[in-house]
């Protein structure tokens, strides 16, 4: 089967069916042939094998930039989720009274630097999704005149559900509110343009469905903000000059790099650069194209297999997340003996969740599906 992404980059398709990029992404051959050929620079040379690579990093947040429709300008390299999370929610100058509102299925990532505004006097709300989700009509009944921040997940990491966030951003912007967004679970999976989508600030570790490493990621702070946030971790490298060792009091870089602080993570963002390369050129309608229709596939063999689907499916909701369990049957026994079985998930028990990328196949999920019906 011909896949988007080739299936010669990822070496886990030798042992396993791998279906688990919501918990964490595998490394494609380029970029580990990228992350060695730092390393021996770096074993080689020291900082003379490391420079080359600090210099090319305005070229990286470039290359970022360009594949979520940014400018390098907006753009600064992170450790994770939360990091970017941190540095949004701790930057917006805050009066007692202000409100965010959250949903109540956020992974904690995206959800503890906005309750820990709390202690600032900030009114953190969150929208119950028990009965109904975060749609436009919902937004529009839950904003208040005190609502400054929206933070919601593009896709949510327990069922997949995807949010409309062009939709959501013109409701919260006509509010006054911004929108805030942990990309994580969609980025990599599916194409987003964050001037299109009227995103104010996006944030997103690498390990996941980017197929990076952990320990990195990307900060989204729209042009206009920049000036706006306050630097709340700044460091030697928040600054205009960062050479001009001593001139503590000069001001903060013009750009996103004012957030970064300290020496970023060179490793982490050339994985990152290197796995948005291999996007590019496999194309990322395609992978989503393949991502959704590995979903459909699965859902579709759950349904004839008895399944209970967690996940909500439909056109501008789905996303390559599928969790599920079988009734009168427990989930970690299931996902234990799938994984003895050499397919790989993630499972508790809530229940099972698979997550395919553009290297999987039908085949994989077919191989799935026939462990489920025989246990």
């Amino acid at each position: 089967m011909s896949t988007p992404l080739p299936r010669d980059e990822f070496a886990v398709t030798q042992r396993y069916a791998y279906l688990n990029h919501a918990a964490a992404g595998a490394l494609p051959a380029s970029s580990v042939a990228a992350i060695e050929a730092f390393a021996r620079a770096h074993a080689d040379a020291g900082v003379l094998g490391t420079y080359p690579y600090d210099a090319r990093m305005p070229e990286y947040r470039e290359r970022i930039a360009r594949f979520i429709g940014a400018s390098g300008r907006e753009i600064a390299t992170i450790a994770s989720t939360s990091a970017g999370a941190n540095i949004v929610a701790r930057g917006i100058d805050w009066r007692p009274g202000d409100g965010v509102l959250l949903c109540d299925n956020e992974f904690p990532s995206n959800a503890v630097p906005w309750v820990a505004l709390r202690a600032r006097g900030v009114d953190v709300r969150f929208v119950s999704t028990a009965g109904e989700r975060l749609t436009p009509d919902v937004l529009r009944r839950e904003l208040t005149s005190r609502t400054r921040v929206v933070a919601l997940s593009w896709v949510s990491y327990a069922d997949g559900y995807r949010h409309d966030l062009a939709a959501l951003a013109e409701i919260a912007h006509g509010a006054g509110a911004l929108l805030c967004v942990d990309a994580i679970q969609g980025l990599g999976a599916f194409p987003l343009d964050v001037r299109a989508a009227g995103i104010d600030a996006l944030y997103a570790g690498a390990g996941k469905w980017m197929l990076g490493l952990h320990g990195s990621g990307l900060l989204y702070v729209r042009e206009d903000l920049i000036d706006r946030f306050v630097v709340t971790m700044p460091g030697w490298r928040s600054m205009e000059d960062i050479w001009n060792f001593h001139d503590y009091e000069q001001p903060y870089a013009p750009d996103a790099t004012r957030f970064e602080g300290g020496t970023p993570n060179f490793v982490g963002t050339l994985a990152l650069v290197s796995a948005i390369e291999l996007f590019e050129r496999s194309g990322p309608a395609a992978i989503e194209r393949h991502v959704l229709a590995l979903s459909d596939h699965l859902c579709e063999g759950l349904q004839r297999a008895g399944a209970r689907l967690h996940s909500l499916r439909g056109p501008g909701v789905s996303s390559g997340i599928v969790t599920f369990d079988m009734l009168g049957r427990d989930s970690v026994t299931l996902g234990r003996a799938l994984q003895r079985n050499g397919v790989v998930t993630t499972y508790g028990p809530g229940g099972i969740r698979v997550a395919p990328h553009g290297y999987n196949t039908a085949g994989e999920i077919d191989r799935l599906l026939e462990l489920v019906a025989t246990g």
